[in-house]
């Protein structure tokens, strides 16, 4: 049995650009796979980098993501209560048998069926999008003009939101994200803003129901015959839009970094349209910016490879660089768009996997599908090595993603 290395990494680590890994993934997976990083709180984590690790833990129903605990790292100094704020953790069930009963009740909506039916109106959307950005012309920002607006629309139209109030729900989801762009204070009036918003949807929807979400989770039960209660509809609605907004949203606007990057990937899939499927999941696997990873608190002691560690401890869980271990993948640094199987670790595994997983899935394919077939020409604007991060968000990002046509 080892102990950790003694180094203290700064968490995030830096990376020589945007879309590359930090030059130490490789060395942390080969040498040291458990290591101390310290988080923009100050506070510190057993850092987890290896695929085989990052799995075992993430599968382990020993190590939950409550961290309300007294000695669980803090991401933030604005984050009181573990990557998940406070109202929603203790409005949803985190773990056990509870968290379980209310994913089978939301599973429900996210079947592949479901999704098939969601995706031409995805498609649509999508289209609208793209109509508006090339009336604009080029260059312009594929982040904003279509890959942060499609994910708030897909996920408004599933809560029955109107569609003025959309711009409110992106703002929302920004700050529930973002590390250090705003104050604690500033991250509970939203909060509150969000709760009481959701207070009044809620009463509107169960005097008139809709052919959405939020209706049908209203009056649903799971399997003990129990509803979800007001304050746990509205902690779902706040766990749909921080899971399902921003992520996929900065993800549309990676995926398309890196395949115009290398102009050859995306004139494959101009050429092999059947290849979107793969090269979606290809993305997932290959993105080195995906943010923070995945927390967890050890309830007991364990030991990670050859190393232990004690009751107490807030590991974080590195999927990015679990991606790109070369134990798990051949040619794990290159991007190969017909790679199957790719079990990939970007929404997780284990009984806290993205729920929305499948949603996410149909975006980012539609979102290739519609800018493949409309903007055949698309490139970038500026070099790749110019693009640069969003600095702060839980969720890895570009800034802009300048493109033309």
């Amino acid at each position: 049995m080892t102990q950790p290395d003694e180094r203290v990494l700064a968490y995030p680590i830096p990376a020589p650009d945007a879309l590359s890994p930090p030059a130490e993934w490789a060395e942390l997976r080969n040498r040291c796979p458990v290591s101390k990083a310290k988080l923009p709180s100050g506070d510190e984590v057993s850092l987890l980098t290896r695929y085989a690790d990052v799995k075992s833990v993430l599968s382990d129903p020993r190590f939950g993501r409550k961290l309300d605990e007294p000695d669980a790292a803090r991401i933030s100094d604005t984050d009181s209560g573990g990557l998940f704020n406070s109202e929603m953790a203790s409005a949803l069930p985190q773990g056990g048998e509870a968290h379980q009963r209310w994913r089978r009740m939301l599973n429900r909506w996210f079947t592949a069926k479901r999704m098939a039916a969601l995706r031409p109106e995805i498609e649509a959307m999508a289209e609208r999008l793209v109509d508006e950005m090339v009336a604009s012309g080029a260059p312009a920002d594929l982040k904003a003009a279509f890959g942060f607006p499609l994910p708030v629309w897909v996920i408004c139209d599933m809560l029955g939101v109107p569609t003025a109030d959309r711009d409110r729900f992106s703002r929302w989801s920004d700050m529930f994200l973002n590390l250090t762009r705003y104050s604690e204070q500033e991250f509970k009036t939203a909060e509150t803003e969000f709760f009481a918003y959701m207070a009044e949807h809620i009463a509107a929807k169960k005097a008139q129901p809709g052919d959405d979400l939020l209706s049908e989770l209203i009056t649903a039960t799971d399997v003990e015959g129990e509803r979800m209660s007001d304050r746990a509809l509205a902690a779902t609605g706040l766990g749909l839009l921080i899971a399902g907004h921003e992520t996929t949203a900065n993800m549309i606007g990676k995926m398309v970094a890196m395949l115009l990057s290398d102009r050859a990937r995306w004139e494959r899939l101009l050429a092999d349209r059947s290849l979107i499927r793969s090269a979606v999941e290809e993305a997932l696997r290959f993105d080195a910016n995906s943010g923070l990873g995945m927390v967890r608190y050890l309830y007991e002691d364990v030991e990670v490879a050859g190393t232990a560690l004690p009751r107490g401890t807030t590991v974080m869980c590195s999927m990015a660089s679990a991606n790109r271990d070369d134990t798990a993948f051949d040619g794990a640094d290159d991007m190969d768009l017909t790679r199957t199987p790719n079990p990939h670790l970007a929404f997780g595994t284990g009984a806290h996997s993205c729920l929305g997983q499948s949603l996410a899935r149909t975006e980012l394919q539609v979102a290739l599908e519609v800018l493949l077939r409309r903007l055949p020409t698309l490139e970038l604007a500026v070099p790749a090595d110019e693009l640069r991060r969003l600095e702060g968000l839980v969720v890895g990002g570009l800034s802009e993603v300048p493109v033309r046509w």
